[in-house]
Formats: C-alpha cells, structure tokens, sequence
C-alpha cells in the first residue's frame, strides 16, 4: 500500500474501501471483515449510509481476532446535511457516529455536501477535532468555487476533498486546486459506478493486459498515480482482492494521457448544480 500525507502530519492509505449501497446491517459486517483481511485499511462511511454501526462491529471483530488494530485503521465517516444547520447539530453528529461505531475517535471526519449551512457545520466539526474525537477534518463535493473561498475563510484548511473521479471525469484542474491549498483529492466512484462500458473499454482492456491486469485495475492504477485515494466498493472477496492488487505495476506517460483523454469535462452520475437535486438532498433526513 502506498500513502498520502494528511495536512495534519497522518497517513492516509491512497486506496480504501467504501460501503455506501451496503445498507443490510449484517452483509455490510462480513464485507467490512472480508475487506480487512483482504489488506483494506481505510475503511469509508457516512452517517447517510445507515450502516456505521455494522462497519464498527466489523472492524471491532476484526481487530479482536488480530486481523489488525485500531492504530491500523483510517475510518472516515461524515456529517450529513441535516446535521449542518448550525456548530452544534454538527458536533453532536460526530458524537452520535462515534456512539454507532463503537469508537473513541475517527479518523477523517467530512462535510457531505457543501449545503445548508456549510460554515458554522465545519466549525462544529473543527470543534471535534480539536477535542481528539476525529483526527482530520474535510469536505465532500466541493467544487472548485466553492472549495476556493471555502478555504480563504476557515480556520483549519480541510485534510480532504472527496469528489467524483474518475476516467470519465477527470477534473484536472479542480485537483490542481485542492493541491494548491493542500486538500488531498480522494476519489468517490472511482469505477464510474460501472458506467461508459468501463470494464470492457477496449483501450483499457489493451493497457491493462499489457500488465495483466483488468481495466479496473488500470483505471484505479490511473487515479492513485497522480496522487488521489480512492475507495472502490465491492461484496464480492475476489473482487476485493483484484481492486487493491495494483501496487506492482506503474502507467507510462503516454498510458495516463490515454486514460485521461476519456474525460467527458462534467459528470453523468449526479449534477450539483441543478437545483432539483439541492432540494431533494435537502429534504433527505436520516432521523
């Protein structure tokens, strides 16, 4: 596994795994298990997953049949939308994750979406880490915009920007921006959730058995190579082990180009800019 340097000094492993679309309580506990003894140490979820509570008591059985420890794992959760109407919903949101998965602290805590209000949600959150109940504090979704005078007017610059990419949206410059203010990019969706045929891709399948690798491998190859972490999701153990079986090959120059010239320039899984989508994330409550 290779590694990312927080701005906050920690480590974070450049791939993890995420559960989002795990919501059977029990399933999500054996994938979680699976995932660690398969090498997975960052382990993603999120409030609006309603499933911290199984991804702690797998990571806790994990660690109790010596898979790992706790010092091992990077949890991230995050703050949902409902949580950040003002520094107080938000602070006890990080409370009430940490009740559900059993934790005296988390890792990386994030903003899910740059709505509501965003500002005085992030204060709550930094009010959390600087009690020790997270390690690092970050952001979800936040375009370059937004991110940009995000920035210029916190007090902790955010370890993390978690945002869609991927061969089909590369957002190049929106990276080149989170580096500048040294927000690391982490990916969500970075296998398009399956999308634009990317698994049988011709030009990928031709790159990939160059190395004999699949066209994830060379996709997720592709976005840990130019510096951003990313959290492929699978149920399946052997699926699993293809998506963190690329640490022994490297893409050339001309390969990455390759990758990249896929780039659509906008999304197709989600638009954040439309303000129907606003609304419905708005009035999505999780308790």
């Amino acid at each position: 596994m290779e590694y990312i340097t927080l701005n906050t000094g920690a480590k974070m492993p450049l791939e993890g795994f995420g559960v989002f679309q795990i919501p059977d309580a029990a399933q999500c506990e054996q994938v979680v298990y699976d995932a660690i003894k398969t090498g997975y140490r960052l382990l993603d979820t999120a409030a609006a997953y309603m499933n911290e509570e199984a991804l702690g008591k797998g990571a806790a059985r994990a660690i109790a049949d010596g898979l790992t420890t706790r010092e091992e794992l990077f949890i991230t959760t995050k703050v949902w939308v409902q949580d950040q109407k003002n520094e107080e919903t938000a602070y006890e949101a990080v409370k009430t994750s940490l009740a559900k998965l059993s934790m005296d602290y988390v890792d990386l805590v994030l903003l899910h979406q740059p709505m509501g209000d965003y500002f005085a949600a992030y204060r709550g959150i930094t009010k959390a880490y600087k009690e020790g109940l997270t390690k690092a504090i970050g952001v979800a979704n936040f375009y370059p915009a937004i991110l940009t005078n995000f920035c210029e007017n916190v007090e902790v610059i955010p370890a993390v920007n978690q945002v869609e990419l991927h061969p089909f949206f590369v957002q190049a410059a929106a990276i080149e921006n989170m580096k500048a203010y040294g927000v690391a990019p982490q990916a969500w969706g970075p296998l398009a959730e399956g999308k634009h045929g990317i698994f049988t891709d011709p030009e990928l399948v031709e790159i990939g058995n160059k190395y004999s690798k699949s066209a994830a491998q060379v996709v997720l190859k592709w976005n840990a190579q130019r510096g951003v972490s990313i959290i492929p999701k699978s149920v399946h153990v052997e699926r699993m082990k293809q998506n963190i079986d690329i640490w022994d090959f490297e893409l050339t120059e001309e390969e990455m180009a390759a990758v990249a010239a896929k780039d659509l320039g906008h999304s197709e899984l989600v638009n954040h800019d439309d303000p129907m989508f606003v609304k419905m994330v708005l009035g999505m409550n999780i308790h």
